[in-house]
């Protein structure tokens, strides 16, 4: 009988060994399945956002929403350009508030002077025809309420270059090669001719580059 007593408390040890090894084998696994979820948690929350997406300035085309001192000088520019004349254009010029800038770092007293340099024709028609081009185009109303506030055409010049939809693409066409809209989406920006007129019909700019 002791014998047997002695068996079945070997037994029991046994058993309930097993059983305790069994708790705490169960105990690390949830452990380190914890520890695996907190990882992945931390992970998850470390992982950067997507950037936000550029955002995307109202485009107007109707001429008929502008101020009317700005209408009024968009269409003394577009006339001007139009005809081809550089005399109607340099009349446009005398008459405003001050001197148009027309190129960054050089005199900006002689406009003229400046298109025929910028034109490959030499007589500045080429840049005359851009003129036109760009105030033909749909235009943004930018810093409002400041004294930098301003009427601009084209509107690429403060759109996403690279959200372009396709028939944007086509409106920039008529402005730009498709090799220079190439070369402004590895700048990151439209680089080309744009338009400046205030909203009391000061004519400010008629520039290119950023």
């Amino acid at each position: 009988m002791k014998s047997l007593g002695t068996a079945a408390l070997f037994l029991v040890l046994t058993l309930g060994g097993s059983a305790l090894a069994g708790i705490g084998g169960s105990s690390t696994v949830s452990a380190q399945a914890s520890k695996a979820d907190t990882k992945v948690e931390t992970e998850s929350t470390n992982t950067p956002s997507p950037a936000a997406p550029a955002p995307k300035p109202d485009v107007f085309y109707d001429p008929g929403l502008l101020p009317e001192p700005v209408r009024a000088m968009r269409d003394k520019i577009l006339e001007a350009a139009l005809s081809g004349d550089l005399d109607k254009l340099k009349i446009v010029i005398q008459t405003n508030e001050m001197p148009p800038v027309f190129s960054f770092g050089e005199d900006k007293g002689d406009a003229i002077a400046a298109m025929k340099e910028q034109s490959n024709d030499g007589e500045g028609r080429e840049v005359m025809a851009i003129l036109a081009e760009v105030l033909e185009a749909g235009y943004v109303h930018v810093d409002k309420g400041t004294p930098q506030e301003m009427f601009l055409w084209p509107y690429f010049a403060q759109y996403p270059i690279n959200d372009l939809t396709p028939p944007q693409i086509i409106e920039l066409f008529k402005i730009v090669t498709s090799f220079e809209y190439t070369e402004m989406k590895e700048f990151g920006a439209y680089n080309f001719y744009r338009v400046g007129i205030g909203p009391d019909g000061t004519w400010h700019f008629f520039v290119a580059g950023d």
